[in-house]
């Protein structure tokens, strides 16, 4: 079961009251969203979008045994990227707050069978959506220079180079097709006394390739300005981030935009992470958009 990460401080930073309206923007099994729902009674709703077709469909059968709740929650099986058509297309007006919560799963990394976790022999496939460019044709078909640069860039992997060239090396004697066989490439081609770190060696890598088949550094850099855009004046924009470029990103958005007042960063607490390891990398970054003079003044 996925446990909703910094869930009493969404709550307490989005303030949702009864028959506020919200955007989910990475809605997964709603964890976030049911405890909005709960507080939005008995008219607010949440728009929530989530680009894996497979959890959509989950969802909305989990959702329609609890008739008020399948009533309050739209569903939506699309990219965050295109929030503000999204919006337009549901009619989704009045929206009190908007929340991304851009950490992977446990159905992702356990159930999904698409390669997202070194730990389980799956296909090399790292795709959200069933769609668009894999990990397998990454590995396989782009040159040693673009595998190093997206290592470099979204994993920060010290050991690009070497495991660029151990890729291009071991797939001109057989295709990489399987997880197992990319975490096995890495293993020998980080110097040994690396191997035996707090992080698995392959951790960098599979980050990397997972940012680069899905865009989520374009999307969020894509559906920020559009989320700005949509949401009421005076309501909130709450971004969860696990690692530093996402961070980064959401930070100067919220820094360099003069119509945001910004709040102060929150981290999971150490009981939170006892409870939940993946909570430990968790940054909650929160900011309100501003109300005009004339609306201050009312």
């Amino acid at each position: 079961m996925h446990i909703p990460v910094l869930l009493k401080e969404v709550i307490d930073c989005l303030d949702p009251q009864p028959n506020d309206n919200f955007v989910d923007c990475t809605l997964g099994f709603a964890g976030h969203s049911k405890a909005i729902l709960e507080k939005t009674a008995p008219n607010g709703k949440i728009l929530g979008i989530e680009a894996d077709n497979e959890v959509c469909e989950q969802l909305k059968v989990k959702s329609s045994k609890r008739k008020v709740e399948s009533k309050r929650l739209i569903v939506v099986n699309d990219s965050y990227a295109n929030f503000k058509e999204i919006v337009a297309r549901e009619n989704f007006k009045n929206i009190k707050g908007v929340l991304f919560d851009l950490g992977m799963s446990s159905w992702d990394l356990e159930n999904s069978g698409r390669g997202f976790s070194f730990r389980r022999d799956e296909p090399l496939d790292m795709r959200y959506a069933s769609r668009g460019l894999t990990a397998e044709e990454i590995i396989n078909k782009w040159s040693e220079e673009e595998i190093e640069r997206i290592l470099k860039e979204y994993g920060q992997e010290r050991f690009a180079e070497n495991i660029a060239k151990k890729i291009i090396d071991t797939r001109c004697q057989q295709p990489i097709k399987t997880t197992f066989q990319l975490a096995d490439i890495i293993r020998q081609a980080i110097p040994r006394r690396f191997q035996n770190q707090r992080i698995h060696p392959a951790t960098r890598t599979f980050q990397a390739l997972r940012i680069e088949v899905n865009d989520e550094l374009g999307n969020l850099d894509k559906a920020l300005p559009q989320a700005l855009e949509v949401v009421n004046k005076g309501g909130k924009i709450a971004v969860i981030s696990f690692h530093s470029m996402e961070d980064r990103l959401v930070k100067n958005f919220f820094k360099n935009n003069k119509d945001l007042i910004r709040e102060k960063l929150i981290k999971p607490s150490w009981e939170e992470i006892k409870q939940n390891p993946r909570a430990r990398s968790a940054k909650l970054r929160v900011a309100s958009k501003l109300l005009s003079c004339s609306e201050l003044s009312s």
